[in-house]
């Protein structure tokens, strides 16, 4: 089982030094550490962004900080039972 806010912690760390407020899923590329292969995992859960952009359905853009967007995150991946 995934730990939410450790799975947060983590998308927050790698999110955060994109340039915000973001407008896409591509904005936040150049801040991943190791770009679309960044991975976040956590108990059973393990998936990278690329495979992360896949399951959402398209966010609510713009997105001000990397809080409101990991909360969107989130929030996606519990109603998909990712997590």
């Amino acid at each position: 089982m995934a730990d939410e806010d450790e799975l947060r912690e983590q998308m927050i760390d790698a999110f955060e030094g994109a340039d915000y407020p973001i407008s896409s899923p591509m904005d936040l590329v150049p801040a991943l550490p190791n770009g679309p292969s960044t991975t976040f995992e956590s108990g059973d859960f393990s998936m990278t962004a690329m495979e992360l952009n896949t399951k959402l359905s398209g966010g609510d853009f713009p997105y001000e900080s990397p809080e409101s967007f990991v909360d969107d995150v989130i929030e996606q991946l519990n109603e998909q039972d990712e997590i």
